[in-house]
């Protein structure tokens, strides 16, 4: 391996060790180490992958990261950054399920934890906050987000996600046509393998069909149906992990029950405070629902490794293929105009998940200050998440 290479591979690594913050303090990492301080690509080239990782489904971090290894040594040096970014925290959270249960069982650990899980609530509604600013900006896109809202807390069924979110893509990429570009949508279309559309579409379509027919007595019913579960939303969440999280709150433990609303908020209050991509929260989710089963450890790690392969591979396999088309692709105002009408979709599912999240709280006042002093803190400070979960975990343990 070339020299270069390896300095590029150890710089990842440096990355991963101390990416904290999510995905807008990642781009700024990338910014300063990968363009102005190594230069492996241009300030522009950085902006476009990130460009393009908004554009499409799946973990924006992860697929910006492994965008810029394409550019510096191919597909190889692509699929080994991929590996190295997600492993540690995703082998942290496999962990952190594995030991979950023997932990909770004493009172306490939940004693010491009883402060993460409202900070984790104020993180989500700040996540939800920022969306709304940000995407919230049209009477279609208010009416988006209230009827995704109102629909989810009605229906409580993961399929109502896909069709809500296809519908938010049509509605708003439907009042801003420009026939101009047909001859550009042409040129795109052309360039795109059916074969691999097809593939795409296929795996999720035999894990769906295949945990169907298989008995859910059999104990591959629930890895196979996992999978299933964490493609499906691979393919459907637009955001990154601040719209990944609440979708998965509301699937997993409001319509499924795979885990308990006190889990899910743990498991998600240690994802924070760890550097590394959100989607590796999903190895928690997926090794906790199988221990939840009566699952022993190499259940649990089997559940963390479906939850992390199928999460991950839908945004790995599309960066990998459209990266070669992008300038064609960023020129169709209609793909950019239906995506503001699926981000809009995601703040009626954030807001949704953050209702559902709040309500077992009930009238535990203290509580609710806690949410709201975690929201206010991180909107008007510069005091980032893992100090304030820290701080939580200090303080239940002092007191």
């Amino acid at each position: 391996m070339k020299k270069s290479k390896l300095l590029f591979i150890r710089d990842v690594i440096i990355y991963t060790l101390t990416a904290f913050g999510g995905p807008q303090a990642h781009i700024s990492i990338l910014l300063r180490e990968f363009v102005e301080k190594k230069k492996y690509i241009s300030e522009a080239e950085l902006l476009e992958l990130n460009a393009l990782s908004q554009l499409l489904p799946g973990p924006s971090s992860t697929q910006t990261l492994v965008g810029i290894a394409w550019k510096v040594g191919g597909i190889k040096l692509a699929i080994l950054t991929f590996l190295i970014w997600i492993l540690p925290s995703a082998t942290i959270m496999c962990l952190a399920a594995i030991s979950y249960k023997t932990f909770a069982d004493h009172n306490r650990f939940m004693h010491i934890v009883r402060f993460v899980q409202p900070i984790a609530i104020g993180i989500v509604a700040y996540a939800t906050y920022t969306f709304a600013l940000k995407f919230l900006k049209s009477q279609t896109s208010y009416i988006l987000a209230i009827g995704a809202l109102i629909a989810t807390l009605i229906l409580r069924n993961a399929y109502a996600f896909p069709i809500l979110i296809l519908l938010g893509g049509i509605m708003s990429s439907a009042f801003e046509a420009h026939p101009q570009e047909s001859e550009i949508r042409v040129k795109l279309f052309s360039n795109v393998n059916p074969k691999k559309v097809g593939y795409f579409i296929g795996i999720l379509l035999f894990f769906a069909a295949l945990g169907a027919i298989i008995n859910q007595t059999s104990p591959f019913s629930l890895p196979i149906r996992l999978f299933e579960n964490f493609y499906r939303n691979g393919i459907l969440i637009f955001g990154g992990g601040q719209v990944l999280v609440p979708l998965m709150f509301t699937e997993f433990v409001e319509v499924k029950h795979y885990l308990s609303n006190s889990e899910f908020l743990s498991g998600y209050a240690l994802q924070m405070a760890i550097p590394g991509p959100t989607f590796s929260f999903t190895s928690f989710v997926g090794g906790l629902s199988m221990a939840n089963k009566g699952a022993g450890v190499l259940g649990q790690i089997a559940g963390s490794l479906v939850a992390v392969i199928g999460i991950n591979l839908p945004g790995l396999i599309l960066i990998l293929f459209i990266v070669p088309f992008w300038d064609d692709l960023k020129k169709i105002t209609l793909i950019k105009n239906s995506l503001s009408g699926i981000n809009a979709v995601a703040v009626g599912f954030m807001s949704t998940a953050l209702l559902l999240m709040i309500v077992p709280f009930g009238l535990n006042w203290q509580a609710y200050l806690i949410m709201a002093a975690t929201f206010l803190l991180l909107n008007y400070t510069k005091i980032k998440t893992p100090i304030i979960i820290i701080v939580g975990v200090f303080i239940g343990f002092i007191f």
